[in-house]
């Protein structure tokens, strides 16, 4: 069997037609932040759960930047003398949300924003209200409030008072790692059992559709095969953005492993089984099947991010929708002078205000340009764009790009026309747009895409430059992650069918699901969303086990 598709269910009449190996009453699959969240939760209301991940747990969640989307007057807000509520978080994330989720189930997100905030540090994670002096993509370790979106881009600014909301955990490097670490410290404090290189295949079902349990096939604790399994997942990470044909190598090598020496446990949730093992990027099938013009990306997330446990649901009859929904990420700040350039189509035509949120740019790049993005930036902005990623000013990830295209993808012309004919761009629609740029810059009129006048530049001064940023560029890479799962009730985290109707004893969360973060991507949102499904779906499994048996559901 592919590793990456879930196997048809196995069928009982009763539960007590199997000899379970092991019995506990929530099962979490996949621990990352929303299974480890929903773990956490449901230990806390006092019921045994159980959790297993292919690897040892953190998913793409811990490879992350650790950034949390919060508002409405959160104490770091208030502590950096930001003023927010509730009311303006939901009115701009209205806008990037659009109808991936009800308005009753935005609204309730954005008001329990500050308690859920509060509730991440009770379990151990940290903030901090330092913010960054300019926008950027991810500030250094400075830095832990900033503006993660488009609050202050000025067309969003005008419909919903604007604050920085991107609450980054404290910790040095990527935070993603800080935060996880105290989610699954506090998830084993609360009593959760982790079985780590376990992987659901399929799941149990009685005779009437309720979800009984799983088949989980686990490598034995510290056998050579778990131990060649550990290494070859932490090199397949380590080298996936540099080197992603090798990486996938290496993780056809653990689906092998994980078929050879994997022994084979029956595990029995009494109360229900929680779906959290993160999105299908990785699964290039699936990402082709639902949005192959985003098949030129680089897959972004976590290696067991292959729709396993999307199969897993759909396999019971959950329904997967928004599967088309991806998001690429075309950050051009840093360096700030990039931002203060302009970007073009391949008919040489300016489409976007360049300071807008990098997923907001890739959007705008491969939905509607067909993957083109050719920045303009004159001498000037060049040797300013150097300054700014010098060393010790931004991270390595953020210098290297820069560096890399400024010196090997750049082109350079004494005119517009002759950078026009470089690049194959008409000459006459380039000249146009860099003309009507300038005018916006100089204050001589509006800027026509409503770009802040201190991120415009006057480029009327060569030579020239471009820089080819397009989807599929070599050099500076696009990464993408998908933002579609399962339907899930919206006020239990409950899997839907096709009738809309839920299913006995099968929730799922986080990026397995469709979630607040499955229309346009936001910085921090999709984590925030994570901690949010997950212990929505963990307090209603907790309540519904307190009151209705599942023997009774």
């Amino acid at each position: 069997m592919d590793g990456t598709q879930a196997l048809p269910p196995l069928r009982v009449e009763h539960a007590d037609s199997l000899a379970w190996a092991e019995r506990c009453e929530l099962l979490v699959v996949g621990f990352g932040a929303a299974g480890a969240s929903a773990a956490i939760e449901a230990a806390g209301h006092g019921l045994q759960v159980l959790a297993v991940d292919r690897f040892a747990g953190g998913g793409a969640s811990a490879l992350s930047g650790g950034v949390v989307y919060a508002g409405g007057g959160t104490p770091y807000q208030q502590q950096a003398g930001y003023a927010d509520s509730s009311a303006a978080m939901h009115a701009y994330l209205r806008n990037e949300v659009g109808e991936a989720v009800s308005e009753a189930t935005l609204r309730d997100f954005c008001e329990r924003s500050c308690d859920q905030l509060a509730w991440l540090q009770r379990q151990g994670v940290q903030f901090e209200a330092s913010v960054p002096p300019h926008k950027t993509s991810y500030p250094s370790d400075q830095y832990y409030l900033y503006y993660s979106g488009n609050e202050a881009v000025p067309a969003y600014a005008a419909q919903a008072a604007a604050a920085p909301r991107g609450h980054r955990a404290k910790g040095r490097g990527m935070s993603g790692a800080a935060l996880f670490a105290a989610l699954h410290n506090a998830a084993l404090t609360a009593g959760v059992r982790l079985h780590g290189q376990c992987t659901v295949r399929r799941l149990v079902l009685d005779g009437r559709d309720r979800v009984l349990g799983v088949e989980a096939w686990q490598l034995p604790v510290g056998s050579r095969a778990a131990r060649q399994h550990a290494r070859l997942a932490r090199w397949a990470t380590a080298i996936h953005m540099y080197a992603p044909a090798l990486a996938e190598r290496l993780r056809v090598r653990l689906r092998r492993l994980e078929q050879q020496h994997a022994e084979r446990r029956l595990i029995r949730a009494e109360r229900g089984v929680l779906l959290s093992a993160g999105g299908f990027i990785f699964n290039r099938a699936l990402v082709a099947q639902h949005a192959p013009h985003y098949l030129a990306g680089l897959p972004l997330g976590a290696t067991g991010c292959d729709g396993s446990g999307i199969a897993l649901g759909q396999s019971a009859g959950g329904v997967p929708t928004r599967m088309d929904k991806v998001s690429a990420w075309r950050f051009i700040n840093p360096p700030l002078a990039w931002a203060r350039g302009l970007i073009v189509n391949g008919q040489g035509r300016r489409y976007a205000n360049e300071e807008v949120y990098g997923a907001t740019l890739g959007h705008a790049m491969v939905e509607e340009q067909g993957g083109r993005a050719i920045l303009i930036l004159n001498k000037a902005l060049v040797r300013e764009a150097l300054r700014q990623v010098g060393p010790g000013k931004v991270w390595q990830f953020q210098r290297l790009p820069v560096l890399l295209n400024l010196l090997f993808n750049a082109k350079r012309a004494a005119s517009p026309a002759a950078l026009a004919e470089r690049l194959g761009l008409p000459a006459a629609a380039l000249e146009a747009s860099l003309a009507a740029y300038n005018r916006g810059a100089r204050g001589e009129e509006a800027d026509a895409f409503g770009k802040s006048p201190a991120m415009r530049a006057d480029l009327s001064q060569g030579p020239w430059y471009a820089l080819d940023l397009s989807f599929d560029s070599r050099l500076f890479p696009c990464p993408a992650i998908t933002l579609g799962g399962l339907k899930v009730c919206e006020r239990s985290g409950r899997v839907l069918d096709h009738a809309g109707e839920p299913i006995t004893g099968l929730y799922s969360a986080g990026r397995n699901a469709v979630g607040i973060a499955s229309n346009l991507y936001v910085s921090g949102l999709s984590l925030a969303d994570c901690i949010y499904s997950g212990r929505r779906a963990a307090a209603h499994l907790a309540t519904h086990a307190a009151t209705v048996p599942l023997e009774t559901a």
